[in-house]
This record gives structure tokens, C-alpha cells and sequence, in this order.
């Protein structure tokens, strides 16, 4: 393509480089608010903001790197674009002057000297221009290398233009050269000088008769045969131009040998005859020479269409060949390597030398593109059977576990419809179950590792059964929350393991009721064990000096369970407040502390029966003094028959008569 064109694609990519560059120092900042925002925020929110950042990151290096492949590989175009420029135009500057010297007007009446100087110039000029023919290939397999590069369909006109120009300039050079030589002899023949022009038609054919032998290999890559061909194309119509000269050197040399029997005579004629065979032998051999390469630029089309039919199917092969390498595929495409083998190993045999590197290169290409995407499409075989059996063996670990959790599940209906055991032993039959449990649990997460965990949950560390249940028995006696479910985070992939996660959960969940049951179970046993000793002398001990640890006094208790200060609580009221606080009893030993406190049996206990049980012990005429204070404090208006008791009216203190 033109520079301008590289130059018009280059400048975009410098200015994405330089956006890029700044976006680069745009996410280090991002990385410092990040890391600023992970200190304060939740541990979920902290693994989002560090995805996001990662994501930023890989994508921008992503970016990067495209961008610095895409400006290595214009910079790439730009020199070689630059190099086919230069040379074209050097060899176009040159073409120029040849044009100018091959135009200067010869007199067709000089003498026989100067034909013959101007035709030795004119020879040396042939040697010069045969001496640029490299560089005129060259410059040419440079312009078609930049076609073949060209992605664009507006690039390659460009360079279809300029690969015309130079080639029609070059050929009309050529052609004008073979008219200036052919008039040159003609002159030189006119002129008298058979002996010369004769010699010099000889040494021209002398010249292309080895050019033109059946050993001369023309056979090569699709390039090299094409330039072979219009290099004869040049000598055939030199071939032709010349034909008319030999006929007219014949007619010449018969005439001035009619008749005549002169040693001169003679030895023209024989001249005449080794010109003639030597002439029928040139043009019988460019002949087969247009025939061998013919055949030659036609193995060579073939030969340049399987291997880019063959790289092309292997890359699209790449691409799809996601489940191993199927055997029909891989038969084919070795057939067609063994043909593209065979052809360039027959093109080999008879390659001209400037073709044999590049028809190697393009046979190694396809064989190490071909072993290479073999490998490739084997490993994707060897990592898929891999998982296949991976598959395999997790399905079959996770029905094993099902039929094993259907069996417990069985065990766990049967002992269900049994009553609870009523012995302290029972707990190690269960026992055994559990450990059996919590020995499955490590199974079941690694058959579940593979789900992916669900959004809204912070990922947290699995709980065995055991030590979800010994919680769970710590817990007896107290509120009974949402128990967590195990794995309930995940996100099962496969139906079966959709079964298996809901069985193992429904599963731990039977066996932390049936285990909350039975412990619960044991525990009321306990607790009646202990309450067949129960006394009540001991229990009064040990709750005032709890009070006294608590650094309060009985009134201050009495009126924290007092939520109404109308004197007195219900039974119910002074159970549950001290099962609620931290003093260690039970329900059934406040069952009895309860009815001991009521002296009376109303149901109620007034602050006079809380303090008389309390301190049974103390003096009545201090308990007197005592009750008066409690009177005054707890009933502000006396005892003379009227009772306050809490309204809800406009009195302040929340006191009215009763």
C-alpha cells in the first residue's frame, strides 16, 4: 500500500497509543480509590471492587498490547513499502535515461564502422539491462508480497497500478532494445557486411541455445514461473523480429551465391546452413521451453492453491476443533499433506535454484502447521477424555452418596417413629451416626467444589454436622433460630447435583431436629434427676448471692420484674424473667420456686411474699419497718383503702385510684 495510506493509519494508532497511556495512569489511580474502598467496606463488596479492578486492568493490557502489535506491524509495511518505493522509483529514474539513450536518432546512412560500434554500444547497453532484471524482480516479488498483505480491497488497486506501471515500462524497454538491435543488424546487413551481421545473428543464437535446453529447470514457486514466463515471452517476440532478419540474410547469400563456385561462396553457404539448423533448433526449443513452463506455471498454480487451502482449512480447524480431532478430518488433511509433499517434492526435482528455499519453506510450513494442530486438537482429546472420566467418576460418587442419603434418610423415618429413648446411652448410638454424617460431609464438598457460588452470598467456611449440632445442644433450652443451612450458597450445575445438595441439606436438617429432640429429651430427664434433690434453702442461697454479684438489691429486682409497679407479678411474669437472666436454673425447679414464693396460692406474689422468702430469717418488726418503707415508696397515697394503680390518663406520674 502507499505511504501516505500507512502514514494515514499510523497517526490514528500513535493517538490511541497515547489515549491508552493515559487510561494507564487513570487505573492507577482507580487501584488506589480501590484499595482505599476494600478497607471500609464489606469483606463481598472488597472481592467486587478487586474483580472490577483486575477486569479494568486485564482488559487495558489487553488494549496495550493490541495497540503495540499494531504499530509493529505498520511500522513493518512502512518499511517495506518504503524499500518497494525507493526501489521502484530508482528503477524507473533508470528506465527513464535508457528510454532517452535508445531514442537518440541514428543516421541509417553511416558507415559500416559505426553500425558496428553503435551495435557494440547497444550490446553493452543489453548487458546493462540484463544486469537490472534482478532488481527488477526483486521490486517486483516486494510489490506482490505487499499485495498479498493488503486487507483492504481500496489498498490493492494502489499497488496493482504500480505493479502495471513498472512491468508495462520494463517490457516496452525491453521491447525497444530487441527493435534497436534488430535495426542495428539490419543496417549492418544492408550496408554489405554479410560476415558481420551473419556472425552476429550466430552469437545470439549461441547465446539462447542454453537458455532454452531441457535441462534448465523451470519449475518453482508460482512467483518465480510467472517471471520465467514473461522473461520467454520477451524472447519469443525477439525470436520473431529476428525471424524476417534471417530471411533476408538467406535471400541475400543466395543471391550473391547463385551461380558462383568461389571459396567465399562456399564457405557463406555453410555459414548459411549451420545459421539455419541453429535457427530450426533455437525455435524448436523455445518452443518446448513455452510447453515446460506452461506445465510449470500450472503445477505451480496447483501447487499454491493446496497449501493456502491447506493452512486455511487448518486454521478454521483450530478454531472448531474444540472436542478432540475427529479421525475423518485428520485422514483428509494428512491425505492433503501427503499431496502437497508429493508436489513439492515433484516440483523439486526440476526447480529453478532461486525457487528450491521458498518451495522448502512452504512444505515445512505445512507439515509443522499440520503436527502442530494435531497436538493441539490431541491435547483437547486427552484434557476432554480427562474430564469425561472426571464426569464419569463425580456422577458416580454422587449417586453413591445419594443411595447413601436415602438409606439414612430410611434410618432416620424408622427411629423416628420409635419413641425417644429415655437412657443416657442413647446418645452414643447416635453418635455413631453422627461421625458417619460428618465423615460424608468432605465428600459431598468435593463433588459440590465445581458450583459456582451465588451472588448475594459471601462465600464463608462449610460447617460439619457435628459441629453444627453440638451448637445446636448448647443451645437447648433457649431460642431456637434459622439454623444455616450447609452449602446453601451454591449454585448446583447438573440436576443430579441439584439432588444431592437439596438431599444432604434436607438429610442435616432431620438430623439437627431429630438431634435437638433427643437432647432435649435427655435433658428434661437430667433436669428431674436434679429436681428429686431439690432444695429449696440451697437454691434461695445461691439466687441472693447472685443478686449480691449483681450488685442489686431485692427491691431492684422485684421492680425489674414489676413492669406494670402495681405491687405484685404473676408466676408466669417471675418465671420467665429469671429464666431469661443469666442465674443457672431450670424451668422446673422455678416451677417449685414459684408456688413457694406465693404463700397464698392467688397466683400472684406481692413484694411482701418476695421478701419474706427471700429472707425468712429476719426480724418481724424490722420486716414491719421494712414493709411501711415499701408502702410509702410503692403506694405513695397510704393504705386507707385506696390503691393506685398505673392509668394512662393525665395524671404525670402514671398513678391512679383504684
Amino acid at each position: 500500500m502507499p505511504c501516505y495510506v500507512i502514514l494515514g493509519c499510523a497517526m490514528p494508532c500513535l493517538a490511541l497509543v497515547k489515549e491508552a497511556n493515559a487510561h494507564g495512569e487513570k487505573l492507577s489511580s482507580l487501584e488506589a480509590v480501590a484499595s482505599r474502598l476494600k478497607d471500609f467496606s464489606r469483606k463481598q463488596d472488597g472481592a467486587v471492587i478487586q474483580n472490577l479492578v483486575l477486569t479494568a486492568k486485564e482488559r487495558l493490557g489487553k488494549v496495550l498490547q493490541h495497540t503495540a502489535e499494531r504499530g509493529a506491524a505498520l511500522e513493518e509495511a512502512r518499511k517495506r513499502t518504503k524499500q518497494f518505493s525507493e526501489s521502484r522509483r530508482l528503477l524507473l529514474d533508470w528506465m527513464d535515461e535508457a528510454e532517452q539513450a535508445l531514442e537518440v536518432p541514428q543516421d541509417t546512412a553511416t558507415s559500416q564502422e559505426e553500425i558496428k560500434c553503435q551495435l557494440a554500444e547497444h550490446k553493452a547497453f543489453q548487458r546493462e539491462l540484463r544486469s537490472k532484471r534482478p532488481v527488477y524482480e526483486a521490486t517486483l516479488r516486494s510489490g506482490r508480497a505487499l499485495r498479498e498483505r493488503a486487507r483492504l480491497p481500496e489498498d490493492l488497486q494502489p499497488l496493482e497500478e504500480l505493479l502495471g506501471e513498472l512491468k508495462e515500462r520494463w517490457d516496452a524497454l525491453c521491447s525497444r532494445a530487441t527493435e534497436r538491435q534488430h535495426k542495428l543488424e539490419e543496417d549492418l546487413l544492408f550496408s554489405g557486411k554479410f560476415t558481420d551481421a551473419l556472425q552476429a545473428l550466430m552469437d545470439w543464437l549461441y547465446r539462447a541455445e542454453p537458455q532454452l535446453s531441457e535441462d534448465v529447470p523451470v519449475g518453482g514457486d508460482r512467483d518465480l514461473v510467472s517471471d520465467l514466463m514473461d522473461k520467454h515471452k520477451v524472447f519469443q517476440k525477439e525470436l520473431g523480429k529476428r525471424a524476417s532478419c534471417i530471411k533476408m540474410l538467406k535471400r541475400s547469400v543466395r543471391d550473391l551465391t547463385r551461380g558462383s563456385s568461389s571459396v567465399d561462396s562456399q564457405w557463406l553457404q555453410k555459414q548459411m546452413e549451420e545459421l539455419s539448423t541453429r535457427w530450426d533448433l533455437v525455435c524448436k526449443l523455445s518452443v518446448s521451453k513455452q510447453a515446460r513452463l506452461e506445465a510449470a506455471l500450472r503445477q505451480a498454480e496447483e501447487f499454491h492453491t493446496l497449501v493456502q487451502s491447506f493452512l486455511g482449512r487448518l486454521s478454521e480447524s483450530e478454531k472448531t476443533l474444540k472436542y478432540g480431532v475427529f479421525p475423518e478430518e485428520e485422514a483428509c488433511q494428512q491425505l492433503e499433506l501427503e499431496c502437497i509433499t508429493s508436489l513439492g517434492e515433484e516440483i523439486l526435482s526440476t526447480c529453478h535454484p532461486d525457487s528450491i528455499i521458498t518451495i522448502k519453506s512452504w512444505v515445512t510450513v505445512a507439515k509443522s502447521r499440520f503436527q502442530e494442530v494435531l497436538s493441539w486438537a490431541q491435547q483437547q482429546g486427552e484434557r476432554l477424555q480427562a474430564q469425561r472420566a472426571s464426569l464419569a467418576a463425580e456422577r458416580e460418587e454422587m449417586a453413591q452418596l445419594v443411595d447413601w442419603i436415602t438409606a439414612a434418610e430410611e434410618a432416620l423415618s424408622l427411629r423416628d417413629q420409635e419413641p425417644l429413648p429415655e437412657e443416657a446411652d442413647a446418645v452414643l448410638l447416635w453418635q455413631v451416626f453422627m461421625e458417619e454424617l460428618n465423615r460424608k460431609q468432605p465428600d459431598v464438598e468435593k463433588v459440590t467444589k465445581s458450583c459456582k457460588q451465588k451472588l448475594a452470598t459471601e462465600p464463608l467456611a462449610v460447617p460439619s454436622p457435628l459441629s453444627l449440632l453440638a451448637a445446636g445442644r448448647r443451645s437447648v433450652g433457649k431460642a431456637q433460630g434459622a439454623p444455616a443451612v450447609p452449602l446453601g450458597g451454591l449454585e448446583p450445575q447438573t440436576p443430579l447435583m441439584a439432588q444431592l445438595l437439596h438431599r444432604w441439606q434436607q438429610l442435616w436438617l432431620l438430623a439437627l431436629d431429630r438431634q435437638y429432640r433427643l437432647e432435649t429429651a435427655l435433658q428434661r430427664l437430667r433436669e428431674l434427676e436434679e429436681f428429686a434433690h431439690f432444695d429449696f434453702g440451697v437454691w434461695r442461697k445461691r439466687y441472693m448471692q447472685w443478686i449480691s454479684q449483681m450488685k442489686s438489691r431485692v427491691l431492684d429486682v422485684f421492680r425489674g420484674i414489676d413492669r406494670d409497679q402495681d405491687g405484685r407479678i404473676s408466676q408466669r411474669e417471675f418465671i420467665e424473667s429469671v429464666l431469661s437472666s443469666k442465674f443457672p436454673t431450670n424451668v422446673l425447679e422455678m416451677n417449685a420456686v414459684a408456688s413457694i414464693f406465693d404463700t397464698n396460692g392467688d397466683g400472684f406474689i406481692d413484694y411482701y411474699e418476695f421478701v419474706s422468702t427471700l429472707h425468712p430469717n429476719r426480724d418481724p418488726l424490722r420486716r414491719t419497718a421494712d414493709a411501711d418503707q415499701i408502702q410509702d415508696e410503692v403506694w405513695p397515697g397510704g393504705r386507707g383503702g385506696t390503691r393506685l394503680v398505673p392509668c394512662h390518663g393525665s395524671d404525670p406520674h402514671g398513678l391512679s385510684s383504684r
